[in-house]
């Protein structure tokens, strides 16, 4: 059964997607391995591919009846991250917006049909980072130029047919290769020590308290109780006669 598990703290939540939103800058300009223009490209097609996801996860909520939130933009913009991150230094500024849209809106897609699954990946690890990674390597063989990068290769929209199926077959490879290695590598965990999935009690329980024996925070926690005690014995809770 589905359950949806709120984060416990969204502050935090915004916090660690501004260091992450910070520390992609550092692997997708970084990758130009100098102070030049490429990784003046890399850097700011990154922060417009995270904008506009993030920005788009949000209006795509609300298309579909939902409400607007932070956490939504906060997913929408590690979406933007992750599918820039093929063509940072390829792409035009122009395309890396409409990459991290069409990213996001798909990865909104895919995450709402899995919640209507028994599929376990609580965290959207796969909706947001397999699928916005698909989703990058397959967008970078469409908008790619030369323009940008004159050692790289013309994409789809500018004739570049070959380069595209390329990057078709590279996300292929990749799927099965991560599928049949990740397999592999799990089934082996099992054999030689306990299973990796937790039992419904150590689930129910949390993991921090069954697999750590500990608990998020103890004061946050008291925090809760306080606000609880408070509101069942206020008086202004009353009925007012």
């Amino acid at each position: 059964e589905h359950k949806e598990v709120p984060p416990a703290n969204i502050p935090y939540v915004l916090i660690g997607t501004g260091l992450l939103w910070f520390g992609w800058f550092g692997f997708n300009a970084g990758s130009a391995l100098g102070a030049n223009s490429l990784a003046v490209s890399a850097f700011l097609t990154t922060n417009t591919a995270a904008g506009a996801a993030g920005l788009s996860w949000m209006f795509f909520d609300v298309a579909r009846g939902k409400k607007p939130s932070v956490l939504g933009f906060c997913i929408g913009a590690v979406v933007g991250l992750v599918a820039i991150t093929p063509g940072a230094g390829f792409v035009s500024i122009p395309s890396s917006i409409f990459i991290g849209v069409i990213a996001s809106v798909i990865s909104n897609l895919v995450v709402s049909w899995k919640q209507k699954t028994s599929l376990d990946d609580t965290l959207d690890v796969f909706p947001c980072h397999g699928v916005g990674g698909i989703v990058g390597m397959i967008l970078t063989g469409v908008f790619a130029t030369k323009t940008v990068n004159s050692i790289g290769a013309d994409g789809l929209l500018y004739g570049g047919t070959e380069f595209f199926f390329t990057q078709v077959k590279g996300a292929v490879i990749v799927i099965i290769f991560s599928f049949v290695v990740s397999f592999i590598i799990f089934k082996f965990i099992n054999l030689i020590q306990q299973p990796i999935r937790v039992s419904e009690e150590e689930e129910e329980m949390g993991l921090d308290e069954s697999q750590h024996n500990e608990k998020y925070s103890q004061g946050t926690l008291l925090v809760e109780e306080r606000a609880i005690y408070i509101e069942k014995n206020s008086p202004l809770t009353e009925p007012i006669a």
